[in-house]
């Protein structure tokens, strides 16, 4: 399932943004608007989902969160944009 969070995630939305991938959640965020879309098994999905909010595609980019560890990583296929002068997955 995935979640757009305006504000913490409760419990609740943590264990449903982990059902998909178990371990760690896909991530999309939109930087301008400081929101993010989490869960799914693509950052794909999670972009999308914020897109379809109102995020416009050029703010949103994607990272992966380690709710054990509690590290983010920013890498993601979403983040290869050339014409924003990224050509990287961070």
């Amino acid at each position: 399932m995935i979640h757009i969070i305006r504000s913490k995630a409760n419990q609740n939305q943590l264990e449903e943004m982990l059902e998909a991938l178990s371990a760690y959640i896909k991530l999309a965020v939109d930087v301008r608007r400081g929101i993010l879309a989490g869960g799914g098994v693509m950052h794909a999905d999670c972009e999308a989902a914020l897109l379809d909010d109102g995020s416009r595609q050029e703010d949103v980019w994607g990272a992966d969160w380690n709710p054990s560890s509690k590290q983010v990583v920013f890498e993601s296929l979403i983040n290869i944009r050339p014409g924003q002068n990224n050509r990287s997955l961070e």
